[in-house]
């Protein structure tokens, strides 16, 4: 499966390389968005469940790693729960 990984920049500037196990992301985000928290958070959801269930279909076991990477990205989201008007910006795919 190619693997593919996206950059986002939180609320407070600081920046993070996601992993996902499948192009399936471009699905969900464009580069140079920006996104509600909230938003966001529901597409990567979306995002890395049907990466991990593609992961699923083709070996046998779902993608732990996906499911790792959408625990960080949830962790860091609620830092920012109770920021007013809190954005996600998608910097790039790679």
């Amino acid at each position: 499966m190619p693997v593919m990984h996206f950059h986002v920049r939180w609320p407070d500037a600081s920046e993070t390389r996601c992993y996902s196990p499948s192009l399936v992301v471009r699905d969900f985000l464009v580069p140079g968005e920006r996104y509600d928290l909230d938003d966001f958070l529901l597409r990567t959801r979306e995002a890395l469940g049907i990466a991990s269930e593609r992961v699923r279909a083709k070996y046998g076991f779902a993608c732990s790693q996906a499911m790792d990477q959408l625990a960080e990205i949830e962790g860091i989201a609620a830092r920012f729960g109770s920021t007013p008007d809190a954005k996600v910006t998608v910097i790039a795919f790679d």
